[in-house]
């Protein structure tokens, strides 16, 4: 069972729930979001809710899932994060989401930082991936900026892909065992 949240500087991240639909819907219609994690479809809000229900079942089989992010002092849902399976075959990911008027101030990294330091201290995983189109240069920086490093470049999907990843050992061997962020 995942903590019932994480707090990082600005943020308060806790697992979405079903009562989360409307509020992450509203998220994944911006053209922001959509862009690159939903190939720019405008979704319904049943593929929401989808998503939140898949996320509380894998939070109830595997412990990770997808995390809703609120300011500080605010509950508003700004932005999502967590892990997620994606390509061929699944893999585990990182994943995060920004609305549209919260980009460019850091939060982004904020939650990939927070994720990626859950997952390695909580979840024990000894490896992290996330992956993006190529032309997303702003989600590349914040895989950047929250530690990982480039791994590949690839097709996936039919989209040139970028890949990063952070793994437990290098980041042990830098320091003390806990994880920057």
């Amino acid at each position: 069972m995942p903590p019932h949240e994480i707090v990082t500087g600005r943020l308060c991240l806790r697992p979405l729930t079903p009562a989360d639909a409307d509020a992450l819907h509203r998220l994944l219609i911006q053209p922001g979001v959509r862009r690159y994690l939903l190939d720019d479809e405008v979704i319904p809000r049943e593929r929401a809710q989808f998503f939140i229900d898949t996320s509380v079942a894998s939070f109830a089989a595997n412990g990770h899932g997808l995390w809703g992010a609120t300011l500080k002092g605010n509950d508003a849902l700004v932005g999502f994060c967590g892990f997620w399976l994606f390509h061929e075959p699944p893999r585990l990911e990182l994943l995060y989401g920004l609305g549209d008027e919260h980009h460019g101030k850091g939060f982004a990294t904020e939650m990939a930082a927070a994720m990626i330091r859950h997952g390695f201290e909580a979840l024990r995983l000894d490896r992290i991936e996330a992956s993006t189109d190529a032309p997303n240069t702003a989600s590349i920086a914040v895989m950047e900026r929250a530690g990982m490093a480039f791994w590949k470049r690839d097709l996936s999907g039919g989209r040139d892909t970028i890949f990063y990843a952070a793994d437990r050992r290098s980041r042990e061997s830098r320091g003390s065992g806990r994880f920057a962020g």
